[in-house]
């Protein structure tokens, strides 16, 4: 589906490949952004919160457009935000892994808990924009029937349904074949937006007036408070935004600046001037994107519009998906089912679990808001907060990973954070009328990410606290030393200085000590792949011990199997057959002790129920686990 950027982190510098790796980017990054044009400006002129369909004000609102798309995609995104890449992988968890690794001079300790829990809560907000997407998207796709006829109109909702569990049961197939065909589809797409575009403007160039920004400042002026609440809508044009920087690590930065500068710019520009021109000549158009078709070519446009929107919703769950594994490594998520879906692209992954909750989300909001217009006043909102986290978390980046001085970062961040904060407060009306949903989302997500975590933490502690570190038990090894079996036995534990609670049930209740012993501790580090050759790491302790560092990226793939592989090379030699693979499984207890209140300590339990084994999520051969249970409270 997509070309990587160079193992040692430079782009491919050959002008086809960037070609083609544009290309790619074309129909996976843009999809979001490159769909708006079916619903952003009718939204502006016939949605929930419209103004009169005045010169003024259709020059005025397409200024609006134009500045959004320049100064917060094409300054903000695209040059300033994507240079805070975490070895060349984007997003908003990267960006948080950035803001976690600190380096001298940094915040203290508090200001840092607090940004790494915006990141979070920006995670959980993307995660709502990916289940609003793909129902506005094909939705406003579907509508367009009714510009034909209004006989469809009973069809729209059950036909758009039909899509969208579609696009949802054939995640599991993977990408890799459709994929092939987003570029050249999307290509299409905006070839055929900019030519509906172009004619429409030909028939009325005065138009292009609407470049001024003085229209815009007019505009705010003539309207006032009515005129600063259709940010709330003016938004709609630069979702997608995140997309951008989250997919970075699959493109790199060259193809999706040529993909946007050459192709998706030019045809967004070009399509949304198209409906304005349209609207200055009739006023009372409705679905102006689709009264740009000539009626012949309507039904055509229907069909590319709902492959469109479908590439877009495919891009934000794909998106969803690497967001979680990334929850996941970096110790935020419990572990879920992980199906890799391409033997060549290591980023083309499938989550059961999280497919299925995505699409009980997208049904129930399709079914409850019913149309594009309903919809659109829950989109937006998670779209304008995540934003704002992403402007806040790029100030600290370049203030310390890039030294960049105060005097020339601060006035370039307030300005991008003062747009920022307009569309969030713009956006602040729609609560009651669906904006509730991706909050609600967002943090309910936040919680269940903090709980992990600082539920994780705690069980550390009370795990270490009648814990017997490996100094000790070597020492207990010199007074009683313990009956030695043939075989191999390998404890994972997650301290590498304290003996596994395994080890220590198997000593008191089988009495014996393997003749190799090996104590494995998988490492998640905050940077996101790991070079195989620094995987793996030996040490040699007394008595034949042997500690084991495996250490992975976030967007890499724990696997024993690998594991054992590097062990080998290390100079670890060992039967597979004669290995047996001792893990500790915890019976949590909820109580009042001091750490975490009682409803968060039920959630955790709950969480932990449902993760996934260990044994299946670091493919250790089944048949070769030997698990040891004991209880903790919490």
């Amino acid at each position: 589906m997509h070309s990587s950027p160079s193992p040692n982190g430079s782009e491919p510098d050959s002008p086809r490949r960037i070609a083609l790796t544009a290309l790619g980017a074309l129909g996976v990054v843009y999809g979001d952004i490159g769909t708006s044009p079916l619903y952003a400006l009718r939204e502006c002129f016939h949605g929930p919160h419209a103004i009169d369909a005045s010169a003024a004000n259709v020059l005025g609102v397409l200024s609006l457009f134009f500045w959004a798309l320049i100064i917060v995609i094409s300054m903000k995104y695209l040059a300033f935000v994507m240079r805070a890449d975490n070895r060349g992988e984007g997003g908003m968890l990267a960006l948080m892994a950035l803001v976690m690794h600190r380096t001298p001079g940094g915040n203290p300790g508090r200001n840092r808990q607090v940004l790494v829990w915006m990141a979070l809560f920006g995670a959980g907000l993307i995660y709502g924009d990916g289940v609003i997407t793909p129902a506005v998207s094909v939705l406003s796709a579907t509508e367009g029937l009714n510009v034909a006829t209004h006989v469809f109109e009973p069809y729209v909702v059950p036909l758009t349904l039909v899509i969208l569990i579609g696009l949802f049961l054939v995640q599991s197939r993977g990408t890799a074949g459709i994929g092939k065909i987003f570029g050249p589809v999307m290509l299409l797409w905006f070839g055929t937006i900019a030519t509906l575009g172009m004619r429409s403007i030909l028939a009325y160039p005065d138009v292009l007036r609407a470049v001024w920004p003085g229209y815009a400042v007019e505009f705010f002026l003539h309207n006032g408070v009515h005129g600063f609440l259709l940010l709330a809508v003016v938004i709609l044009v630069i979702t997608g935004g995140e997309a951008l920087y989250a997919d970075m690590g699959h493109f790199g930065r060259k193809p999706i600046r040529l993909a946007w500068f050459a192709v998706a710019l030019p045809a967004l520009l070009l399509n949304y001037f198209g409906q304005g021109a349209l609207l200055l000549r009739d006023p009372t158009a409705e679905n102006p994107f689709y009264q740009l078709a000539p009626p012949p070519l309507l039904y055509p446009l229907v069909a590319l519009a709902t492959l469109a929107a479908s590439i877009a919703s495919q891009a934000l769950i794909s998106g969803a998906f690497s967001l979680t594994r990334q929850a996941i490594q970096l110790g935020y998520s419990p572990r879920m089912e992980v199906v890799h879906t391409s033997e060549a692209e290591e980023g083309q992954i499938y989550l059961p679990g999280l497919n299925r909750a995505m699409l009980v989300g997208v049904v129930v909001l399709v079914l409850t808001f019913r149309s594009s217009s309903a919809l659109a006043a829950a989109y937006g909102m998670a779209t304008t907060a995540a934003m704002s986290i992403t402007t806040v978390l790029s100030y600290v980046v370049a203030r310390e990973r890039w030294k960049m001085s105060r005097a020339v970062v601060l006035p370039m961040t307030a300005v991008f954070l003062a747009i920022d904060l307009s569309f969030l407060g713009a956006n602040v009306v729609k609560v009651p009328d669906g904006g509730w949903f991706p909050l609600t989302l967002g943090l309910i997500i936040f919680t269940l990410m903090t709980t992990w975590k600082r539920g994780r933490e705690l069980l550390a502690q009370r795990m270490r606290a009648a814990a017997l570190s490996i100094e000790a038990l070597l020492e207990s090894f010199g007074e009683h030393p313990p009956t030695r079996v043939p075989g191999t036995a390998i404890f994972m534990t997650g301290n590498s200085e304290i003996a596994p609670t395994a080890l220590l049930h198997n000593l008191k209740h089988n009495k014996v000590l393997h003749e190799q012993t090996v104590l494995l501790t998988i490492q998640t580090l905050d940077v996101p792949h790991v070079p195989a050759s620094e995987r793996v790491e030996v040490e040699s302790l007394e008595l034949g011990l042997k500690r084991v560092y495996a250490r992975y990226g976030f967007m890499d793939d724990p696997s024993v199997p690998d594991i054992l592989k590097r062990m080998r090379e290390a100079g670890l030699q060992f039967n597979l057959m004669g290995t047996s693979f001792f893990l500790g499984r915890e019976t949590l207890i909820v109580t009042k002790k001091p750490g975490m209140a009682q409803w968060r300590e039920a959630i955790f339990v709950w969480m932990s129920h449902n993760a996934r084994s260990a044994t299946a999520f670091f493919r250790i051969p089944p048949n070769r686990v030997v698990e040891m249970g004991t209880q903790v409270e919490l």
